[in-house]
């Protein structure tokens, strides 16, 4: 981009990562007040996208409109409360619940904030949040507005049920991650307009293409290690950068290592902000033992060795609290858990599904792939992926057994392509073969 000065042409300056982000805060607050029935915000890991609902909740009670915030879980509602209440304390929060809901720590810190079964005992607050599937319950009441958290995450169908409820609405998700999930056949509804398995927002801009879609373009979160990484192979056509530089974030450890192959691993994550772990090649169980004995192992030596991280929010010890284990299935985590022992005790185990929208400073990941014969649908979706590679502020560790690339090459995308469902990019394939590629370079052979 140029611009004239004089008799000369001078190149402008790309705004930096805070201006950036700022401008388009901005955009979306002010198609709040557009007219627009909907506004869309794409939003990639670590973006601010749980800042932003903030702001525009209290942009629109403190233009005297009340709202309704729909959020995915009940987790994900109670840190919106401690988010909103923290920062607008005297704004009139609800939490809409179901009659069993005990409130957590994070809600009762807040007194002003009225926790009630029925819509109607929150009439007078000007926010009132709840579960995608509590406002489904409601059968009367309306909301001049609406904010739909994690959108991406809610399945049209829901989207359908509570659409009654408001008249205009923020949608903000990241459509990196994961898609809505069901455990019946859903081919029977592929290619509708109404595909309930489809997202909230896919369905919503299908047949409201004229919407606005905003896109936040800088991630807070990951490092500058990461981002061009994740933006490359989940994010090809919106991209985003890091909001650091490659010099503003040091992982360091206070003890030596022994010279092993953890140590060898964890100091190249430390230097360049990624490390592959490979063993050797071989087709096992899902829970392979070797590949989670590694998994827990490099954790835990993570840990002994003091690591101490550095960033434009200071300097601190990162203890277990900050460290995060990743895998596809739930009995891969709960062998991981059980391999820690007592040295791994406050180390966050999960699977990508729960592991998502959640922030750590160095994570350990168990590849979706790694000692397979096949390649299926679920261990090639690209969100899965997305998840276990984004949620660090310093460094990943991927443990891995060598063959995926081959397996890949044996198994190429073989899903069927149905009329009238949108292709996604990139698909799972492509998005493997994008990570694989750059962990190449950061490689460590399991000693």
């Amino acid at each position: 981009m140029t611009r004239h000065a004089g008799r000369h042409l001078v190149a402008a300056e790309a705004p930096g990562p805070a201006e950036a982000a700022s401008r388009v805060v901005g955009d979306v607050l002010a198609d709040l007040g557009g007219g627009h029935r909907g506004v869309v915000v794409d939003s990639p890991p670590g973006a601010g996208k749980s800042t932003l609902v903030v702001r525009a909740a209290a942009h629109l009670a403190g233009a005297g409109e009340r709202l309704m915030i729909v959020a995915q879980t009940n987790e994900q509602v109670d840190d919106l409360i401690e988010r909103i209440a923290g920062k607008h304390p005297r704004l009139t929060l609800g939490r809409l619940s179901a009659s069993g809901y005990v409130p957590s720590e994070r809600v009762l810190a807040h007194p002003a904030v009225r926790v009630a079964q029925q819509a109607g005992d929150l009439a007078e607050h000007a926010i009132v949040i709840a579960t995608a599937a509590k406002w489904a319950t409601l059968q009367d009441g309306s909301w001049p507005w609406a904010i739909v958290d994690e959108a991406y995450q809610m399945r049209s169908d829901m989207l359908l049920r509570i659409a009654a409820r408001f008249e205009r609405a923020l949608f903000v998700g990241d459509p990196g991650q994961l898609d809505p999930f069901s455990t019946v056949e859903v081919e029977r509804w592929a290619g509708l307009t109404w595909d309930p398995m489809r997202s909230a927002v896919s369905v919503l801009l299908a047949h409201n293409p004229e919407l606005p879609v905003h896109r936040l373009p800088v991630s807070w979160r990951l490092p500058a290690s990461a981002a061009p990484v994740v933006s490359d192979a989940f994010y090809p056509f919106t991209g985003f950068r890091a909001g650091t530089g490659p010099g503003d974030r040091r992982l360091e450890f206070g003890a030596r290592g022994m010279g092993t192959a953890y140590d060898h691993a964890l100091e190249e994550a430390a230097a360049t902000g990624w490390a592959l772990y490979e063993l050797p090649a071989r087709h096992t169980l899902r829970t392979d033992a070797e590949a989670v004995r590694a998994t827990a192992a490099l954790a835990v030596r993570l840990l002994q060795r003091g690591p101490v991280a550095h960033s434009e929010q200071g300097s601190a010890p990162v203890d277990a609290a900050r460290v995060a284990i990743g895998a596809a299935h739930r009995d891969q985590v709960a062998a991981i858990r059980a391999a820690l022992g007592p040295h791994g005790a406050g180390i966050t185990v999960d699977t990508a599904n729960r592991l998502q929208g959640r922030e750590y400073d160095v994570t350990v990941v168990l590849h979706p792939l790694s000692g397979r014969r096949d390649a299926t649908a679920f261990h090639l979706e690209s969100g899965r992926l997305c998840v276990l590679t984004s949620r660090h502020r310093h460094a990943c560790v991927v443990v891995a057994r060598a063959g995926i690339p081959e397996l890949l090459d044996a198994h190429p995308s073989a899903e069927p392509v149905h009329l009238g469902v949108p292709v996604k990019f990139p698909d799972g394939w492509e998005a493997n073969q994008s990570v694989l590629a750059r962990l190449a370079g950061h490689r460590v052979a399991a000693g």
